[in-house]
């Protein structure tokens, strides 16, 4: 199908109000918009530099780790929910009640990714994954009532009502056929899609059926990161775009409501290549100022710690920049030792500048790398 004869469906008359039918999209597309062409080819570059420079990081899953909690938080805060970097990484004890819902939303979301990424050694980008990752995303928060991991068997809207809906997604019905159509159009090789076209078709198409009850949005912006790990675009998941959603959340949803009602499907790839691209540029800055500061902490930091302290100083240097968020017990239990002298080595680190105390509270106080965290708060560009 030519990408200019694309229109995306109809609406259809349900009981007191209309549901949106999405065309199917399993097809051959051709796609011959110059601008695209080239959006395209500065992504698949942006890409390649980013999967060729997270190859020659040394532990780098331990800088993934702070890019899948900045992907959490980020997704989540379109979803509406306020935990922050810096809280997603505290204990549950240590965030206030009031916060704990949105806290346990970003953990599972962490977790979810964990276990999507896991399974896609030895499952392919399914169905089956997408609901297996959907029941961990909905465990034991808003939601958990709503079917868990299971496609919907009601009507599912946008807005406060669905009498008043900004979008009425397609009858409960339609869902089995048209994830089905998406799961085949994803290993569909025989069309020959660009992967990051098919991705942000697919993306758009997963919003559009909204296939669960709850969680569709967290879901579909997961899923192009498991598209791109699944057919090695990326050898490590290094590229989340949350976070360049959440800063364009306007033109975000505008664009996905455009192609819904005006068929404006070539705007939206042009968007979301833009966003590759960018995210991919930023992804790489990130990994080069982390190692700046490594090397330099390396260098100013570490030799004031004596030859008998010096392991204890390596690990725990090692263990902030997976977890740059820490107490003296989380100290103690990692390198086996008693809670003062965790306490005196936690201290010297603070002395140093790496860390800094985030309570201001005498007692049960938590540390912060911030210097590293403030490398991962930075908007894109």
């Amino acid at each position: 199908m030519n990408i200019d004869d694309f229109i995306s469906g109809k609406y259809k008359q349900q009981y007191e109000y209309k549901s949106f039918s999405p065309s199917t999209i399993n097809c051959a597309w051709v796609i011959a918009d110059s601008e695209i062409q080239t959006l395209l080819s500065e992504a698949d570059r942006a890409l390649g530099e980013l999967n060729a420079f997270s190859q020659l990081i040394p532990d780098v899953d331990f800088f993934i780790s702070m890019h899948i909690t900045k992907e959490a938080t980020q997704s989540s805060r379109i979803e509406g929910t306020n935990t922050n970097m810096e809280e997603a990484l505290l204990d549950e004890q240590e965030i206030e009640p009031e916060k704990k819902d949105d806290w346990q939303e970003v953990q599972n979301y962490i977790k979810a990714i964990h276990q999507a990424i896991e399974q896609l050694e030895r499952l392919p980008l399914s169905n089956r994954l997408l609901k297996d990752t959907h029941r961990r995303l909905m465990q034991s928060v808003r939601g958990k009532d709503k079917m868990p991991g299971e496609f919907r068997r009601s009507q599912n809207w946008i807005g406060v009502s669905l009498k008043q809906a900004v979008f009425v997604p397609p009858h409960q019905d339609e869902v089995p056929d048209l994830m089905s159509d998406l799961e085949a159009f994803l290993h569909n090789d025989m069309a020959h899609v660009p992967h990051l076209i098919k991705i942000a078709i697919a993306h758009y198409q997963f919003e559009t059926i909204h296939p669960f009850n709850d969680g569709n949005g967290r879901l579909g912006r997961l899923m192009i990161a498991l598209y791109l790990a699944s057919n090695a675009l990326l050898t490590k998941p290094t590229l989340y775009l949350s976070d360049f959603f959440e800063r364009h959340k306007t033109q975000y949803v505008d664009h996905l409501m455009a192609v819904r009602e005006g068929n404006h499907i070539k705007a939206w790839i042009r968007f979301f290549l833009f966003g590759v691209t960018e995210t991919a540029k930023s992804s790489i800055q990130v990994f080069k100022d982390v190692l700046k500061l490594k090397e330099r902490l390396d260098s100013e930091v570490l030799p004031h710690f004596s030859t008998r302290r010096q392991k204890n100083a390596q690990i725990l240097m090692k263990q902030l920049y997976k977890q740059p968020v820490v107490n003296i017990k989380m100290v103690s239990a990692l390198l086996d030792m008693p809670t003062n002298t965790a306490s005196l080595l936690v201290n010297d680190f603070v002395k140093y500048g790496v860390l800094q105390e985030m309570t201001g509270k005498p007692r049960s106080r938590v540390f912060i790398f911030k210097e590293y965290m403030m490398i991962f708060a930075r908007k894109g560009e």
